[in-house]
């Protein structure tokens, strides 16, 4: 309890750190998510429109997949050194996977009589894309966004160690200086944002994909 009551101390007088380590740490995931997502969905979708280019493709993400967090951290390091920056592209690295995979998969399990009705309704590519394939991947595509946006949040808390900053910050100097009350003002929030998403990202699918529990 009185480590608790230390990380309260700690945030209430060190108030205006705090708020910015929050800042840095929800622009720096939101950003990594916004560009892998834009990367990500119009590549997933020509992968599974283009067979022969989904073998090289997903096989490099997927690799991606297998490489901890940490370690994309320390292979930025040397190429871009310290700061928001390299940050930003390991975590950005570490969203791409399911993002990318999700909406291959949510786009290949469309079944092709669906888009052979369409298609003998008039319907031309754009439209089928919009009104048939789109709404049909999207719950799978959900799924891939809720997963990266766990692991972002959760893994943000690493770009501490290139100065990136963050919530990591109060983390990674608790750990060093064996202050816990310190360690829970980095910890609490991180583990808050993660479950919030996850809840969020929770109920978003299950609104999108109500037609189908019908």
């Amino acid at each position: 309890m009185d480590v608790l009551i230390g990380a309260y101390n700690y945030v209430q007088e060190n108030s205006d750190r705090f708020w910015e380590a929050l800042r840095v740490h929800m622009t720096i995931s939101l950003s990594a998510l916004l560009i892998a997502t834009a990367i990500c969905v119009p590549l997933g979708i020509i992968c599974a429109k283009k067979m022969w280019l989904s073998g090289p493709v997903m096989a490099t993400f997927n690799a991606l997949r297998v490489i901890p967090s940490l370690a994309i951290l320390v292979i930025i390091l040397p190429i871009m050194g310290t700061g928001f920056a390299p940050a930003l592209v390991a975590l950005t690295l570490l969203a791409c996977p399911p993002i990318l995979v999700n909406t291959y998969l949510g786009f290949r399990s469309i079944d092709s009589f669906v888009l052979e009705s369409a298609s003998g309704m008039g319907m031309g590519p754009g439209r089928i894309l919009r009104r048939i394939e789109f709404p049909l991947a999207t719950p799978l595509m959900l799924t891939g966004l809720k997963t990266a946006v766990v692991e972002v949040v959760s893994s943000a808390t690493l770009a501490a160690f290139i100065g990136g900053g963050g919530l990591g910050t109060f983390i990674i100097n608790g750990l060093g200086m064996y202050n816990f009350s310190l360690l829970l003002v980095g910890a609490i929030p991180v583990a808050t944002l993660a479950i919030l998403s996850e809840i969020g990202f929770a109920l978003i699918e299950r609104k999108t994909t109500k037609f189908q529990r019908i």
